[in-house]
C-alpha cells in the first residue's frame, strides 16, 4: 500500500541565477565574464554562486524524490502554473522568491528553503536542503507549525484581480506623476503623485518601511529648518490607530497600510489622505485618470502586472485567501 508520502505531489520553485541570466543576456560564459571583469567586478563570485545553488537543486529533488513525486518549476512559469489542492511547494528561496510564490498559491503549505546559508539571510526561508528529509512528513501529516501570512488584493471593475504578500503599488510605469481619485471611509480626494503603496504586515519592513522613514526625516529636517514658523505639512509621521514608520507588523496583521509617494497639491489635487490602515470593512478605492501607462503590480515583479488606465476602478483590500508558510 502506498504511503501518504508517495501520493502527494512535490512543487520545486527554483529561479535562475546572476551567471545563467547574464549568459542569456551575452550568448556565451566567455562574453559574460568578459563584460564583468571588464567593469571590475569578481566573476569568480558568480561561478561559485552558480555552483553552489545548482548542488543545492539536485540535492533537494533526490530528497524530495525519496518522498514523493517531484516536478522541478522554473520562477517565471509560477503565475500561470495550476497547483492541486494538496500539492506541497518547495521553494529554493531567496526570499523574494518565497513572495512571489505564495500569492499565487490557495491553501497549499509553502516550505522556503536557503539554498546557500553562508550566502543569503532568508527571514523566509528556515530550512537547508537537508532538513527537507525531516520537514516534507511532517507537513504530510499536518504535523508541522503554519504561519498564517495576511495578503492583499487588488480588484478591477472588469473582474481582474492581483494578490500581493509584501506590498501592491499603484500608479505609472515611468516617473510621470500618477493621477486618480482615492476613496475611503466616505472621504474623497483627487490626487497627483508617484503612486501609492500598500503594504501587507509581512511587506511592513520592506517598501513602506523606507517611504515612511524618508517621510519623517523630511518632517524633522523641515521643522528643524523652520524652526518657530507655522507650516502646513500634510503628511503626520504618526497617525493614530496606523502603522508608525518603523514598526514591524505581524504577518498575520488583519490590517494593511497605505502610503502616497510625493503627493502634489494643487488647485485640483490634494494631499492630505496620504497614510492610513485599511480594514476588512473599509477597502482602498481607486479610480484611475492616467489616459496609458497606469499599473498595478505587487510584490516588486513589474512584468506581471494589471493595467490601470482612465475610468477603471480598483478595489484594495485584504484578501479572501491566506498565505501559509511552514515553520
Amino acid at each position: 500500500m502506498s504511503t501518504r508520502g508517495s501520493e502527494n505531489k512535490l512543487i520545486l520553485i527554483k529561479r535562475k541565477t546572476r551567471l545563467e541570466e547574464i549568459v542569456v543576456r551575452y550568448n556565451t560564459i566567455q562574453q559574460a565574464q568578459f563584460y564583468i571583469e571588464r567593469l571590475g567586478a569578481d566573476f569568480s563570485d558568480y561561478i561559485a554562486e552558480d555552483r553552489n545553488y545548482r548542488n543545492a537543486v539536485e540535492t533537494a529533488v533526490m530528497e524530495l524524490g525519496s518522498l514523493g513525486r517531484v516536478q522541478l518549476l522554473e520562477r517565471e512559469h509560477v503565475p500561470n502554473f495550476i497547483f492541486g489542492d494538496e500539492d506541497t511547494v518547495v521553494v529554493l528561496g531567496q526570499d523574494g522568491l518565497v513572495a512571489n510564490t505564495l500569492k499565487y498559491l490557495h491553501r497549499q503549505p509553502l516550505i522556503g528553503v536557503n539554498p546557500d546559508p553562508q550566502r543569503w539571510d532568508g527571514v523566509l526561508l528556515p530550512f537547508t536542503v537537508k532538513d527537507l528529509r525531516l520537514v516534507v512528513p511532517d507537513v504530510f501529516h499536518r504535523s508541522r507549525p503554519i504561519k498564517e501570512v495576511t495578503l492583499a488584493k487588488a480588484e478591477l471593475n472588469d473582474g481582474q484581480s492581483l494578490y500581493g504578500v509584501n506590498d501592491l503599488f499603484i500608479g505609472r510605469k515611468t516617473h510621470v506623476s500618477a493621477r486618480y481619485q482615492l476613496r475611503l471611509s466616505g472621504i474623497v480626494e483627487q490626487q497627483s503623485s508617484s503612486g501609492i503603496i500598500v503594504s501587507t504586515g509581512m511587506g511592513s519592513t520592506g517598501w513602506l518601511k523606507s517611504v515612511l522613514a524618508g517621510a519623517a526625516g523630511v518632517v524633522r529636517g523641515t521643522a528643524q529648518l523652520y524652526e518657530g514658523a507655522e507650516m502646513d505639512i500634510a503628511y503626520h509621521a504618526e497617525t493614530p490607530g496606523t502603522n508608525p514608520a518603523g514598526q514591524r507588523q505581524a504577518w498575520d496583521d488583519p490590517n494593511l497600510y497605505f502610503t502616497v509617494r510625493e503627493p502634489f497639491p494643487s488647485k485640483t489635487t490634494s494631499a492630505n489622505l496620504v497614510f492610513g490602515a485599511i480594514r476588512g470593512d473599509s477597502p482602498l478605492q481607486i479610480t484611475s485618470q492616467m489616459p496609458e501607462n497606469g499599473v498595478i503590480f505587487s510584490d516588486g515583479v513589474e512584468s506581471d502586472f494589471l493595467e490601470f488606465n482612465s475610468g477603471v476602478e480598483a478595489t484594495i483590500s485584504l484578501a479572501e485567501k491566506r498565505g501559509q508558510l511552514v515553520v
